[in-house]
């Protein structure tokens, strides 16, 4: 798998741990849009496109399920990935100082 191109665009919120959006094209073939650039408790990480839902667990409440679009097999794609995208994030926040 070749990481062709990565897009990211920083969004600072006011009480969000969200830093920014992101958009990853492999091969040249594949686009995952809607990577999410998070702010925690070790330093920033990727969230991968998900969908939520609402259902009724087994006592009866309704509550919100969050399920992954799309997601790495294994950590070393993960890692990739996310290196990917850190670096274009810092690369992008140097550029608009």
């Amino acid at each position: 798998m070749e990481i062709t191109q990565v897009n990211v665009k920083p969004e600072e919120r006011e009480g969000s741990h969200m830093k920014g959006r992101a958009y990853v094209k492999i091969d040249d073939a594949l686009v995952i849009h809607n990577i999410r650039i998070i702010e925690g408790k070790k330093g920033l990480f990727i969230a991968m496109p998900s969908t939520s839902r609402e259902v009724v667990n087994e006592e009866g409440e309704t509550v919100v399920v969050h399920s992954d679009i799309v997601h790495p097999i294994n950590q070393e794609t993960r890692d990739k990935l996310e290196k990917a995208i850190l670096d274009e994030y810092q690369r992008a926040l140097k550029e608009a100082e």
